[in-house]
């Protein structure tokens, strides 16, 4: 039945999009690689039978999608889901441009919405620009601070998933505090996991070369958590292999990874941040299943 419902999403997604009545942006858009709709199944299983749900899913996606857009030309990424991206495909100005019309077309039927719904959603997107600034700012020079790192996955990864589950439980009638909580900490998590699966993951299932992060200029979590154990000498030595797409620079920070246990210490930070997701929605077997997914994804 869920499946059923991410078709409809899916049809109303292009729905929103035709009526901008213009075969170019059309174009662009078919080719834009889709991904899991981690946020509208969310919101599904807050919030399944109301008769907005699947345009308020919609609104969510086309939120998500144009920050990839933006995402994928701020760091120069030719790949998206294995997929040639879609400024590869189309050049860096009109993949900026089909992000701010997913933009302006989702804040446009946020009009017909809650006020309250309206407003969270528009002021996440607020925190998503701030946190690609600061991850911008950020990739500068390496950067072990482990505050500024959750501030900036707070606002960049977290806000966005935290907004969802607020506004799928204002139009349900339920506790919306309690849902932003339970959101905001599943995607502190949920960014986390994906930082670790860039270190430790399989190339094939990632659609880019593992380590690809640290080679770009990010400084993640397992990174910042292995630099606090290194000797001084060795964290020169990290340091140095910032931005390096080096083989014998990957395999000098995996040994190190390794000895270290830093994949474990990372893991239980996830962990940690899943169990404040699910202390804040006790009991509901949906929304806790979502948690053990996000977290325990394939290595």
């Amino acid at each position: 039945m869920k499946e059923e419902k991410l078709k409809q999403i899916h049809t109303q997604i292009f729905s929103f999009i035709q009526e901008l009545k213009d075969q170019s942006i059309e174009n662009f858009f078919s080719q834009f690689q889709s991904g899991k709709m981690l946020r509208s199944k969310l919101m599904l299983s807050i919030c399944f039978d109301h008769p907005d749900i699947v345009k308020l899913c919609a609104i969510v996606e086309m939120i998500q999608n144009a920050s990839l857009l933006h995402d994928d030309v701020i760091d120069d990424s030719l790949l998206r889901r294995g997929e040639p991206s879609i400024n590869a495909l189309f050049g860096n100005k009109n993949a900026i441009m089909l992000g701010d019309v997913l933009y302006s077309k989702a804040f446009y039927e946020l009009l017909f919405f809650d006020r309250e719904i309206a407003k969270t959603l528009s002021d996440c997107v607020v925190r998503l620009s701030r946190g690609e600034i600061n991850d911008v700012v950020m990739a500068q020079a390496f950067c072990p601070d482990k505050a500024r790192y959750f501030a900036m996955i707070e606002d960049k990864t977290a806000s966005l998933i935290a907004s969802s589950a607020k506004s799928a439980a204002i139009l349900a009638g339920l506790d919306a505090k309690q849902y932003y909580t339970y959101g905001l900490n599943l995607g502190i998590a949920f960014q986390i996991v994906d930082d670790l699966l860039d270190v430790f993951g399989n190339e094939r299932q990632l659609g880019k070369p593992a380590m690809n992060d640290f080679a770009e200029g990010k400084t993640t979590l397992p990174y910042i958590l292995l630099y606090a154990k290194l000797s001084k000498s060795d964290q020169e030595i990290l340091q140095s292999f910032f931005k390096n797409q080096d083989s014998k620079a990957k395999e000098w920070i995996i040994n190190k990874m390794q000895e270290f246990e830093i994949f474990k210490d990372t893991q239980k930070v996830a962990l940690d941040f899943g169990m404040q997701a699910l202390e804040a929605i006790k009991g509901d077997e949906s929304l806790e299943k979502i948690v053990r997914e996000m977290i325990f994804r394939e290595f």
